[in-house]
């Protein structure tokens, strides 16, 4: 199967896709995913979007345990409001 169309979507972008890091700073990297840092939109890297997606990850799991023991203590002290 032929590849010609292999990169064709960074043809009309400016430097093709290449340019600085927002994170790393590595240069003449293509920069192509945009990201919201400090309330900015940056473009970043290939190897830091999926650090910062592996990092929003690790985030979610360890809210995941916590919001549960706040739903499972929630209901706990609703009871004796609902029984006065």
């Amino acid at each position: 199967m032929s590849k010609n169309h292999r990169g064709s979507g960074i043809r009309s972008l400016p430097a093709h896709g290449k340019g600085t890091c927002a994170i790393c700073g590595k240069t003449d990297i293509k920069v192509l995913w945009e990201k919201e840092i400090n309330g900015q939109t940056v473009k970043v890297c290939k190897f830091c979007n999926a650090k910062l997606k592996n990092e929003a990850r690790v985030e979610a799991r360890k809210a995941k345990p916590a919001a549960e023991a706040a739903a499972t203590e929630a209901p706990a002290e609703e009871t004796p409001a609902a029984a006065e």
